[in-house]
């Protein structure tokens, strides 16, 4: 397949990274020439330099013949006339863009924007993506890491390894042995910086960060048995009123439990705009690394504390604060995946990558439509793939046993009509089954290969 990136930032190399991985023709297009260059250098893709939207440079990416375009520039108006031109011009057949404005978001497929006259086949919102990521982590908040799969029958938690906990230093067949009826399985594990997948005689040691794929129903006991409490969040304060802390809010008050909210935002515009869009929220014009902002706020009695605003280093701080003021779990926005070893030391709870979040959105649109769900883990270290079986794939009819996985590749669960089933050796794994696959970056091109899911992209 030939792709078409426009836009050579964090977003545009991850999907870069990811496609060229997969042996598709890939061409970066950013008018950043040192953004380029590290694009080329550090991967298998052609760079151009220059404006996304200008036709010529698109036909110098080579537009005619492109089967598909992602406009992730930092401009929504770059990325909108990057599609028009790509769909008039040249008659490119996949067009995704990434829209920040929510002016743009509401306006896209209204009678103003219709497709004939705005073609975008997809709208990725990163604010909309993130709000989304906040709201699972405040779901978890004993969780570092979350995401839903099999429509919310099965969910991914990622889980801290601490002293208390009960299943330390224990080999993992043990867990089936001991608890033979839990539906959970460890996935992945983080020890000393290096993502693995872990085999059955692996242990878990204090330290390690693990990523558990667990049936709906048994989260709460998979919580206990890795020495984590589920809280109830009925007191939450969020720090920044942008569109991220807004669309949390705005979600949390249509909740049928009721959800006390506090706001601390220190642009005064924004601060208004929350106060009118805001029926039960408190918004408070303020800096939230003001101490004395966050005692009014009532910090010390909040169950949690959200910070997004758009600077890292305020969301670490206004944490850090949180935390010491006497908030029990703290949740910050992180841009930077440079910053996330300090998240630990600094007694960060759990973080949310709006890069990560973005890349897994438009993965989980370029890919074959048999592919439902894709989450990046990490700094795209590895992937969870949600896909149904086919019956071209080699593994249809195979027991798990049976199938040569790579090393880097463990299958979390799998739904059998309405029925999410505990991934065994014995268990047959048949055609129109839906299965979650955890795969390390260098893996997914072979788990694509046995889904056969790579022949068509959409």
């Amino acid at each position: 397949m030939k792709v078409i990136i426009c836009g050579a930032g964090q977003v545009g190399w991850q999907i870069a990274r990811h496609l060229s991985g997969e042996r598709n023709d890939v061409t970066v297009v950013d008018n950043n020439p040192d953004l380029v260059r590290r694009a080329t250098d550090s991967l298998d893709v052609q760079g151009i330099s220059g404006f996304a939207s200008y036709p010529d440079i698109l036909d110098r990416a080579g537009a005619r013949d492109a089967d598909m375009i992602i406009a992730a520039t930092y401009s929504d108006e770059v990325n909108m006339v990057t599609c028009q031109v790509a769909h008039s011009v040249f008659s490119i057949p996949r067009k995704i863009a990434r829209l920040r404005s929510q002016s743009y978001l509401t306006a896209i497929y209204s009678d103003l924007y219709r497709r004939d006259h705005m073609p975008i086949d997809v709208v990725i919102s990163p604010e909309k993506e993130v709000a989304e990521a906040a709201l699972q982590r405040l779901a978890a908040p004993a969780a570092f890491d979350t995401e839903i799969f099999f429509d919310g029958k099965a969910q991914l938690l990622g889980l801290t390894i601490e002293a208390e906990c009960p299943v330390v230093n224990t080999p993992l067949r043990q867990l089936t042995d001991l608890f033979s009826t839990l539906r959970s399985v460890v996935v992945g594990v983080r020890r000393e910086g290096t993502l693995f997948a872990p085999e059955s005689g692996d242990q878990l040691f204090v330290g390690d960060s693990c990523y558990v794929i667990v049936h709906a129903d048994d989260i709460r006991r998979t919580m206990e048995i890795f020495g984590k409490s589920l809280r109830k969040q009925e007191r939450v304060v969020l720090v920044g009123g942008g569109n991220v802390g807004l669309a949390v809010a705005e979600n949390l008050e249509t909740r049928a439990e009721r959800v006390r909210v506090k706001m601390i935002e220190k642009n005064r515009k924004c601060a208004e705009r929350a106060a009118e869009a805001l029926e039960r929220t408190i918004v408070l014009h303020g800096d939230g690394l003001d101490a004395s902002l966050l005692a009014e706020a009532n910090i010390e009695r909040a169950d949690a504390v959200l910070c997004v605003t758009d600077d890292d280093k305020t969301n670490m701080l206004a944490a850090v604060r949180a935390k010491a003021a006497g908030c029990p779990m703290a949740i910050a926005l992180i841009n930077d995946p440079t910053l996330v070893p300090l998240m630990e030391p600094l007694g960060i709870d759990a973080y949310i990558n709006p890069r990560a979040t973005t890349v897994s959105s438009i993965l989980r649109h370029i890919r074959h439509g048999r592919v439902r769900q894709v989450y990046s883990i990490g700094d795209a270290e590895a992937e969870v793939i949600e896909a149904e079986v086919l019956s071209t794939s080699p593994i249809a009819g195979s027991r798990i046993r049976e199938i040569d996985f790579p090393e880097g590749v463990l299958v979390g669960a799998v739904l059998k009509g309405d029925k999410v089933v505990k991934p065994t050796g014995a268990l047959v794994i048949d055609e129109g089954d839906l299965i979650v696959i955890f795969a390390l970056s260098k893996d997914v091109a072979e788990v694509e290969r046995l889904l056969q899911v790579s022949i068509d992209f959409f």
